[in-house]
């Protein structure tokens, strides 16, 4: 869908108080298979889980976290525009580069964020009001280490039985990340008062710091 489609359907379940994916699970699992805290130099990660508004105001509030970029990931370089993306035919996902230091997070602790926090996994193709391809659930792995730490993960949460449905998570190699329009970056925090922002995105920060409150940073740009 168009973002001007996305914002008169935000504002529609704004005026009957309905919030998209954000959902206080608890204690939500840790990873059985994780990469071990070390200090070294910043790793990235890149995940997609429906609009990158939403899943960059999760990341970017994680400690940690020392820079994320919006952008796309899954399809060639010549079609990584957003107007060619929304046509739902370029095979991208909206998708959010992240940098962390890995002694103070995790790959998995980035994943279970991810996974509780920042979209709904069981969802095919769709978050909330976005529908489209571009809108899956995916995670670009850069390192048969995270490809690993990723699939344990997902079968642990399956095999726990922490959603109602299958996940159907995208775990494939990143083959280039692409980054976005310069008004996408940091769209949640200038936009503060967009309908979309307020019922989609600030209940997951929201989400994020109840779940994680020794993981939640308060962010006001880079």
């Amino acid at each position: 869908m168009y973002r001007f489609i996305r914002v008169v359907l935000a504002a529609a379940l704004l005026s009957v108080t309905i919030a998209c994916f954000a959902v206080d699970r608890g204690t939500f699992p840790v990873p059985k298979v994780d990469a071990a805290k070390a200090p070294g130099k910043l790793q990235t990660a890149v995940f997609a889980g429906g609009c990158f508004w939403g899943t960059q105001a999760v990341f970017e509030r994680v400690k940690g976290v020392k820079k994320t970029v919006v952008g796309y990931a899954g399809g060639k370089a010549s079609t990584a525009t957003y107007d060619q993306v929304t046509t739902e035919t370029t095979g991208h996902a909206e998708s959010v580069e992240v940098q962390y230091d890995p002694a103070v997070i995790t790959y998995g602790e980035l994943l279970r964020i991810f996974f509780s926090v920042a979209h709904d996994p069981t969802q095919l193709n769709r978050q909330g009001p976005d529908v489209g391809t571009s809108y899956r659930s995916a995670i670009f792995y850069m390192t048969p280490e995270q490809q690993q730490i990723a699939q344990a993960y997902i079968a642990q949460l399956d095999a726990a039985h922490i959603f109602k449905a299958k996940i159907v998570t995208e775990v494939a190699p990143l083959k280039g990340f692409y980054r976005g329009e310069d008004y996408h970056q940091d769209y949640a925090l200038k936009n503060p008062d967009n309908p979309y922002i307020l019922v989609c995105d600030r209940p997951k920060i929201s989400a994020l710091k109840k779940q994680y409150p020794d993981l939640f940073v308060e962010y006001h740009g880079q």
